[in-house]
């Protein structure tokens, strides 16, 4: 590493640290045999939809489900033996984290980890899993921030950021690598952006190979503080969103100095374009992604036009999303896509009227999946009933057929979204 660089200080460098392809190439020997060297695949289903090449580089499928293994492995090589004796600490609600445990417990080497209290179950005792010490405080990463930086201090360990470490910036870094070695003449990468580490060190070692690529970052529309920060904006985020991986308010400042001398341009896409990634990478390649992986298949599809005919690498950078959430996610983009139909009525209350409902439907060829009948309270009139479907279908055309054929029967049908 440069020699200002002092990768997990608690005392703030003024001067930016600037990775090169040296210390991205030195971190891919580190963590060689650490680290999964994951495939490079091509998908074209999520192509034919973007129209362009597309290839995915699947970090979901590191032992922890997330590109942050990278970084917390080469991170962690570069520990002195007194760093090792003494230990690490690290803060996150989520992959870095458990990549932070994992790697240290593979080198012996004592970590605390602090999450704030409204962290989910499941991610504490994954990353306990891992032999790590979890500390819950705070109600917010800032405090829980705060909290970590505090015990560092008072217990001589060593903090490793998530993204602002030149050390674990250049161990992100070692996929761009594998991604330009495997892939067959990619002209363009797009990587997600949270605080920023991922794409600065992708960028700083795959425009050192090939100066003639195209590198993108993306963020989701309540967390574009990359994007703002480079524009020259006052950062304002906030609000829920699928992609959590990448919602940060605070990027890092090695990262942000990089994009900005490398002008590195990033795309912003809506939230609906995520949870449309996530779908189309389950349906169309059998990859499941958590919001942050999908962010990259967001772009394609929020901007078609700039990558229009290019051959595009994006990574699946993270596959850790709650199997409720998945759930939704795939059930909404079917809605949205009109293979599936919510249809509400306000019906006779007499005999036979459900049967005769479901057999025009069946007989357009749709299959009713759930039904909801209210006949005593919810109606308008006692003399009524109101009765809400929810029909499997086909396409679009499919379903615009079965509301056809149920308003040519005189039922008045009113469609949900």
């Amino acid at each position: 590493m440069p020699s200002r660089s002092l990768p997990g200080s608690l005392i703030e460098d003024p001067s930016p640290t600037f990775i090169t392809l040296a210390d991205v190439r030195e971190a891919a020997v580190r963590i060689a045999g650490a680290v999964l060297r994951t495939p490079l695949v091509p998908a074209p289903a999520i192509g034919r939809v973007a129209g362009c090449e597309v290839w995915l580089k699947l970090d979901n499928l590191q032992a922890t489900g997330a590109f942050k293994e990278r970084g917390a492995a080469n991170r962690l090589a570069l520990l002195t033996a007194r760093e090792k004796a003494t230990g690490v600490i690290a803060m996150s609600a989520g992959n870095h984290a458990q990549a932070v445990a994992r790697h240290a417990s593979l080198l012996g080497i004592r970590a605390t980890i602090v999450m704030p209290r409204f962290t989910p179950a499941t991610k504490v005792v994954r990353t306990e899993s891992w032999g790590a010490t979890v500390v819950l405080h705070g109600e917010t990463l800032a405090e829980a921030a705060a909290h970590a930086h505090l015990l560092a201090l008072r217990d001589g360990l060593t903090f490793i950021h998530p993204y602002n470490d030149p050390g674990v910036m250049a161990g992100q870094g070692t996929m761009a690598i594998e991604m330009i070695e495997d892939g067959p003449g990619l002209d363009t990468l797009i990587f997600p952006v949270g605080g920023g580490g991922l794409l600065a060190g992708c960028a700083a070692a795959a425009l050192e190979l090939n100066p003639a690529l195209k590198v993108y970052g993306v963020e989701v529309e309540g967390y574009p503080a990359m994007a703002q920060r480079l524009a020259g904006q006052p950062v304002s985020v906030g609000g829920p969103t699928i992609a959590e991986g990448i919602a940060v308010r605070d990027v890092g400042e090695n990262p942000y100095a990089l994009l900005k001398r490398l002008d590195i341009e990033v795309l912003v896409v809506p939230e609906r374009a995520v949870e449309q990634g996530i779908a189309l990478l389950a349906e169309g390649a059998k990859v499941v992604a958590e919001g942050a992986g999908a962010a990259g298949v967001a772009a394609l599809l929020t901007h078609p036009v700039r990558f229009a005919g290019r051959r595009v690498g994006t990574p699946v950078c993270g596959g850790n999303i709650d199997a409720r959430a998945l759930s939704n996610v795939l059930l909404r983009q079917l809605l949205r896509d009109g293979r599936i139909l919510r249809l509400h009525f306000d019906i006779p209350d007499r005999p036979g009227m459900l049967a005769d409902i479901s057999k025009r439907i069946s007989d357009a060829g749709g299959n009713v999946i759930e039904v909801k009948h209210q006949q005593l309270f919810g109606a308008p009139t006692v003399q009524s009933t109101e009765l809400e479907l929810m029909i499997e279908v086909r396409d679009s055309v499919q379903g615009q057929a079965i509301i056809a054929a149920l308003v040519a029967a005189d039922y008045v049908v009113r469609r949900a979204q």
